[in-house]
C-alpha cells in the first residue's frame, strides 16, 4: 500500500472530472474503488469532500489515500539511434505543444503485434521535443495506410482529441487510386462491415449483421474507365472501411492484395496500396481549428505522374 499523497491539478488538466483524472494516474485503480474512496470521504479536493464526477480546477490540490501497489513498471525503452531518430524528426509536418502531427510512410505498423518488432508506438520516446510526456497516439492508420497520424503531447490534449475522435468533430479526407470508374462519380457508400477471418486472416467484409460503416466520395480526376482519383471520408471508424467500400463498389483501391483480389492487380505501377490519409481538419484542445495536410509518398507520386493526376487537387468530398 501507498502512503497518503497530494497532488496539484495542473492548467492542463481543467475541467476534468475527479475519477477520470484518477484514473489517468492511477490506471490500475478501478472506477469501483474509485467511487469508494470518495464517497468514504478518503479522496478530497482542497481538504474537502467531494463526488467522483466532481469538475476539477487548476491549482486545486486532491488528496490520494494509501492504494493498493500498481503494476511492475514497463521495461525501459530500447534506446533509438541516429537513424531512426533522423526517419522520426523527417516525419513530423506539424508541432506546437499539444500537438503533433507526422507524415506517417507506407509499411510502418502504428502498433506492435505477432512478428512485429519495429512499430511507431515503440519508437514515441523518440518524439518528445523536451517534453515531460510521451506522446500519445490518438487514433490509428493500418500498416499499408500512409499519411496524417496525429498524437498529443500532454495527457489533457489526449483526453480532448479523443473526444473530438469520438464525437465526430473530425474531418478526415483520404486521398485513393481506385482501379476503375465508380458510378455515380461521388456519393455515400452506407453498408454495414463485420471483421471475419480470411485467407490472409483477419479482415472485414460487408455484413448486413455487421457494424454501421458510411463513408462519403468524390472523383477528383479520371484516366479514361480505367483508373480513378477519390476523396473519401469515413464517418465511421471500421477496420479497412476505406478498402471495403472501395472494393463493394467496384472500385477497388490500386494495390490491395487483401480486397482488391484479382482487379486491384496492374502492370507497372508500384506493389504498395495507394490509400493516403491526406488532411485533417479538427478543433485544437487549446481553442480554434486545427487543418492539416500530408504530402503523398514517393509511391503515390509516381503513380500520379504516370497517370498524370494532380497532386494539388482539392477538397474534402462533400458530406
Amino acid at each position: 500500500m501507498s502512503q497518503i499523497g497530494h497532488r496539484d491539478i495542473t492548467e492542463d488538466e481543467a475541467d476534468i472530472r475527479l475519477d477520470r483524472w484518477f484514473r489517468r494516474h492511477f490506471p490500475w485503480v478501478t472506477q469501483g474503488t474509485v467511487q469508494k474512496l470518495c464517497r468514504t470521504g478518503q479522496i478530497r479536493v482542497d481538504g474537502k469532500r467531494a463526488d467522483a464526477s466532481t469538475h476539477l480546477v487548476p491549482g486545486q490540490t486532491v488528496r490520494i489515500p494509501p492504494l493498493p501497489e500498481g503494476p511492475p513498471p514497463p521495461p525501459a525503452p530500447v534506446p533509438l539511434d541516429d537513424r531512426m531518430v533522423r526517419e522520426l524528426d523527417s516525419m513530423v509536418v506539424y508541432r506546437d505543444d499539444h500537438v503533433l502531427a507526422l507524415n506517417k510512410p507506407h509499411g510502418l505498423p502504428v502498433q506492435g503485434g505477432p512478428g512485429i518488432k519495429k512499430h511507431l508506438d515503440g519508437m514515441l520516446d523518440g518524439l518528445r521535443f523536451g517534453a515531460p510526456d510521451r506522446p500519445r497516439l490518438v487514433h490509428r492508420l493500418d500498416r499499408d495506410t500512409s499519411g496524417l497520424l496525429l498524437l498529443a503531447r500532454t495527457p489533457g490534449a489526449a483526453a480532448k482529441l479523443a473526444a473530438s475522435f469520438r464525437n465526430r468533430r473530425v474531418t478526415k479526407t483520404y486521398w485513393a487510386v481506385v482501379v476503375g470508374r465508380p458510378d455515380p462519380k461521388s456519393g455515400k457508400i452506407d453498408r454495414p462491415v463485420a471483421r471475419t477471418v480470411g485467407p490472409r486472416g483477419g479482415q472485414s467484409a460487408i455484413d448486413a449483421d455487421g457494424d454501421t460503416a458510411i463513408t462519403t466520395y468524390e472523383t477528383l480526376d479520371t484516366v479514361g474507365k480505367k483508373f480513378t482519383l477519390l476523396a473519401m471520408s469515413p464517418l465511421t471508424g471500421r477496420t479497412h472501411q476505406l478498402r471495403v467500400h472501395a472494393a463493394s463498389i467496384g472500385t477497388p483501391i490500386l494495390g490491395d492484395e487483401r480486397y482488391g483480389i484479382e482487379h486491384s492487380q496492374a502492370e507497372g505501377f508500384p506493389d504498395k496500396l495507394h490509400l493516403h490519409a491526406r488532411a485533417l481538419t479538427l478543433p485544437h484542445p487549446a481553442g480554434g481549428t486545427l487543418s492539416l495536410e500530408a504530402d503523398l509518398p514517393k509511391h503515390m507520386r509516381e503513380t500520379f505522374g504516370r497517370l498524370g493526376f494532380d497532386a494539388t487537387a482539392a477538397g474534402p468530398p462533400r458530406r
